[in-house]
């Protein structure tokens, strides 16, 4: 592992810290990313899987600046539709978990009149709206996330290198897990290690088309690890993507994928 390896974990792991603190606050339970106990809100729907993504490797991350940012419509348009804070306060379902840095996956290669299009974390699913390049600071990322609903796999990708190929847990009949193409917008530490998330949790960009609550959080898509490590290679979550704890472990830290990182989900 290199130094830049090396400093990008020390920052994951500080954004995991920040989240443990916000777990407190939350009487113990993760944000967003939860799965016990939930009701669906509306009736079980066919999903459509997203053909394979355009997106492209070395993928882009662009990581807001300031407080808050402004998203656009398009490349020209005066007027923001969205400011989104970054990392501070809750601004509708757009924002990380308290202390950890608001980012998106880019969309494309390079900007447009001084705009980047990018992935945005909102209903519904794919959504894309245009930040200002002096906003952001971009960064390379040279992994990629590709979960198989169908083969109830995880592949992770260093470059063209699988450095993992696990079976997962995913999204049973009435609560599907949804394809498509997503980021990892925040990573997150469960107070119960040996609970039902295991010791370590991202939550995606994508949300459930099923549930629009869920134990106090808006049915955000993650992955994350499992005490019932039996159930792996079947549908059995209520859409999240359930991983062995031990490997879990390893890709958070022994890889340490960064935040941006892009995810997707096919059939």
């Amino acid at each position: 592992m290199n130094g830049h390896d090396r400093t990008r974990r020390a920052a994951l792991l500080s954004a995991v810290t920040a989240a443990l603190l916000l777990l407190g606050a939350c009487g113990g339970q993760p944000p967003n990313v939860n799965e016990s106990s939930a009701t669906p809100t509306t009736t079980a729907t066919t999903v459509v899987a997203a053909p394979r993504s355009a997106v492209t490797i070395p993928a882009v991350a662009a990581q807001a600046e300031g407080k808050s940012i402004q998203i656009f419509d398009d490349a020209t348009i005066a007027t923001p539709t969205e400011r989104f804070a970054n990392g501070l306060i809750t601004v509708k379902e757009a924002t990380s978990a308290a202390g950890i840095p608001l980012v998106f996956l880019v969309k494309g290669v390079g900007p447009e009149n001084g705009r980047y299009e990018v992935y945005l974390p909102l209903r519904p699913n794919g959504s894309t709206g245009w930040v200002t390049a002096d906003d952001v600071r971009v960064s390379s990322i040279n992994y990629r996330i590709e979960i198989s609903l169908s083969a109830h796999r995880i592949r992770v990708f260093a470059g063209e290198e699988i450095v993992v190929d696990e079976p997962v847990g995913v999204g049973r009949a009435d609560r599907p897990t949804p394809g498509g193409i997503y980021y990892v917008k925040e990573l997150l530490r469960p107070p119960k290690p040996n609970g039902p998330y295991g010791p370590y949790a991202y939550g995606l960009s994508g949300y459930s088309n099923v549930l629009t609550s869920f134990n106090g959080g808006t049915g955000v898509l993650g992955i994350h690890g499992t005490n019932e490590p039996e159930a792996l290679g079947t549908d059995v979550s209520s859409g999240c993507i359930r991983l062995d704890n031990k490997v879990i472990t390893r890709i958070v830290e022994e890889i340490g994928i960064p935040l941006g990182t892009p995810v997707e989900i096919l059939p």
